[in-house]
């Protein structure tokens, strides 16, 4: 456990595959689990879908929250480096695209410090990652949720549309695309302030040709599991 600034407290544990053998591969990082332990409320960017370009104007969100999550098809280290939360966090995952094949020379072997899916530990609750390319479209939401039961909310991308399924627990979250490739309406992200007696999630959309966002705020809060229900 190493401490931080404004009451933060992290650890990190990562799973990679095993060789038939025991011994440990090179392949890429299968899953991380990340706790974090902070006395305050807590603020979270979570963007996906970069796809190599990031706008400018969902950076400068990214800058006003204490971290900040990307939810994969990130597209080159550059995207990462340019996310610069409060406290210095970033998480990521890979997507599909997230492959050596299609990063810039030179940055293809920090793909196997990034992991297909994480699990992290806020205030409140536990939320998963994952990009989503895994589950087929038709039924993804509930395939996420029979996946990581016990989240508190459940962050993909791979569509870029932006989605906010509060219906039921756990949410399931789409940031849409915080890039160009595809974003339909314009660029888009959440933030999501992590609270132990609530959560509550804001969507942010930017206009292709204003540096005005559109923005939405969720009103709704999932009921708080019972301690026992958590992820250990």
């Amino acid at each position: 456990m190493a401490g931080g600034a404004q009451g933060l407290a992290f650890s990190k544990r990562v799973e990679r595959p095993m060789l038939s053998g025991g011994a440990m591969s090179v392949m890429p990082i299968k899953s991380a689990k990340v706790r974090y332990a902070f006395d305050r409320a807590v603020r979270v960017a979570i963007l996906a879908d970069t796809h190599g370009e990031l706008d400018a104007r969902i950076a400068a969100l990214v800058a006003t929250c204490d971290l900040a999550i990307h939810g994969g098809d990130i597209g080159q280290a550059s995207i990462l480096a340019r996310l610069q939360p409060v406290l210095g966090h970033v998480l990521a995952v890979r997507g599909n695209n997230d492959v050596a094949s299609r990063w810039p020379a030179g940055e293809q072997s920090l793909l196997v410090r990034i992991p297909e899916w994480t699990e992290l530990e806020l205030p409140g609750g536990w939320l998963a990652v994952i990009h989503g390319h895994q589950h087929p479209a038709r039924d993804r939401h509930a395939r996420l949720r029979g996946r990581f039961p016990r989240s508190r909310a459940i962050v993909y991308g791979h569509s870029h549309r932006l989605v906010l399924d509060l219906d039921a627990c756990p949410w399931v979250l789409n940031p849409g695309a915080a890039g160009r490739a595809r974003t339909g309406a314009g660029p888009s992200c959440l933030v999501l302030t992590a609270d132990p007696h609530g959560w509550n999630v804001e969507s942010y959309r930017f206009d292709l040709a204003s540096q005005r966002p559109r923005r939405r705020a969720s009103q709704r809060s999932a009921e708080i599991p019972p301690r026992d229900a958590r992820v250990t």
